[in-house]
């Protein structure tokens, strides 16, 4: 237990320096830098992604729906 404590508190001191220290504002600005990037490059979040299959898949059954009912409707004619 005592070893547990031990561990957990070398733990948090060391976080506590990192982040006082020029590495935590390094982190934090190639984090930064990164999420600029990314928002350039115009990516999606994995759950927006998901979204808009959906809305896709959706939008081709009602397309195939309306081309089933056109070729319908000139055959009748």
């Amino acid at each position: 237990m005592k070893n547990l404590d031990f561990i957990e508190n070398l733990s948090s001191r060391l976080k506590e320096a990192v982040e006082k220290s020029p590495v935590g504002d390094l982190e934090r600005n190639i984090n930064a830098l990164l999420q600029s990037t990314f928002t350039k490059m115009m990516l999606v979040s994995r759950e927006e992604f998901d979204v808009q299959t959906e809305v896709l898949s959706r939008t081709r059954q009602k397309l195939e729906a309306l081309e089933k009912k056109l070729s319908e409707l000139e055959s009748k004619k």
